[in-house]
């Protein structure tokens, strides 16, 4: 097969869709592998790294699409990509399909088959592909909310682990999954104050058995919520619903029940945001102001992070991408169920009923 390796161009994204040794398996399948000049540079990769394990470098993105039968990418595709996407496309990426109409219809009228890494799902229920980067992006929240706290970025000027003589400051997550576990280790790790919220029961109960006594969790209400972030300095919006929308846990009205400087760190955005004030921001200008709150709403957190995000994506995407390259995307989503649901788009279709969901519109079962 014919694999296209494009280099991202959404603001700041840094990752690229393959390391040089994720290359080197897909040639020794006898694959071919375009990679677009440049595309690893962000994440510390040179085209000599890739030309060393029988790469071919094509200058331009859209040499990269005409060339490629099956795209893999990190992020998804942005308007100025919509046209070189064609039916006989694989597209091999995170698309988060319901918080964007347009991404969505121009997949549609392209025709593609678009295979999303954030709803490739397991038997027990765990999304394989969306974990590491859920991993990176809710240590990084803990890392950006501690730096948006200080005074001089409008923050209420705490130190998330105090000092002797001086509490600590709080931290309040919201979801108890990968994002949320993640942020609340490293919140713990600086001596922060932590309550962590969910309605899953059981998973409470296994946060409660391995986070140390500072971690304390509690039933996900908006009572509860409304009561906590009251007095807290960083919340954290880790929620998730694979493949949705995710729900607004924190109104606009709650915002007035903050205090100045409160920090909110909204990582579910990318999926609409768990908080209603969200709206997607980059690297570049992270943060606004609405009601004295801070909000920090990078849609590519991991992308900050750019060699460390590589490396762990790649681990988990290699698999799934010589299954699709080998045996061609049905064969292999017939034979791999995990695959399977991560078929969102095919064909002109809508498949994954959330995505219809998420518009009103009607699923084309497969």
């Amino acid at each position: 097969m014919k694999i296209g390796v494009p280099k991202e161009i959404k603001n700041n994204e840094n990752r690229v869709g393959m390391t040089p040794a994720g290359v080197y398996e897909l040639i020794k399948n006898d694959h071919t592998v375009y990679v677009q000049k440049n595309a690893g540079l962000g994440s510390g990769f040179f085209d000599e790294d890739y030309k060393e394990v029988g790469a071919t470098i094509l200058d331009t993105i859209g040499e990269v699409y005409a060339s490629a039968e099956m795209i893999v990418k990190v992020k998804e595709p942005i308007a100025v990509e919509y046209d070189f996407i064609k039916p006989h496309h694989v597209v091999f990426t995170y698309f988060h399909f319901a918080s964007s109409e347009p991404l969505t219809k121009a997949m549609l009228k392209s025709k593609a088959v678009c295979i999303a890494y954030e709803t490739v799902e397991d038997e027990d229920g765990s999304l394989p592909l969306l974990t590491p980067m859920s991993e990176v992006a809710g240590r990084m929240a803990i890392q950006q909310g501690a730096k948006y706290l200080e005074k001089p970025i409008k923050g209420r000027g705490v130190l998330l682990g105090g000092v002797p003589g001086v509490p600590p400051g709080r931290v309040l997550v919201l979801g108890a999954g990968t994002v949320g576990i993640q942020a609340a280790k490293m919140a713990a790790g600086l001596g922060a104050h932590v309550t962590i919220m969910d309605i899953n029961m059981k998973q409470l109960r296994y946060v409660n058995d391995v986070m140390p006594n500072h971690v304390v969790t509690e039933f996900s209400s908006e009572f509860n919520i409304r009561k906590r972030i009251k007095d807290h300095d960083l919340i954290v919006g880790g929620v998730l619903l694979k493949g949705a929308k995710a729900p607004n846990l924190i109104t606009r009205d709650m915002l007035k029940d903050m205090r100045p400087g409160t920090v909110i760190v909204d990582v579910a955005v990318d999926q609409g945001g768990c908080v209603e004030t969200s709206k997607p921001t980059t690297h570049e200008d992270p943060t606004y102001i609405i009601d004295d709150v801070v909000h920090y709403c990078v849609a590519n957190m991991p992308g900050a992070v750019p060699y460390t995000s590589t490396l762990a994506l790649t681990n988990v995407t290699l698999p799934y991408v010589l299954r699709l390259a080998n045996q061609g995307w049905e064969v292999a989503c017939a034979k791999d169920q995990s695959l399977r649901k991560g078929i969102n788009i095919a064909n002109g279709k809508v498949i994954y009923e959330e995505i219809a969901e998420a518009f009103n519109w009607s699923v084309d079962a497969m």
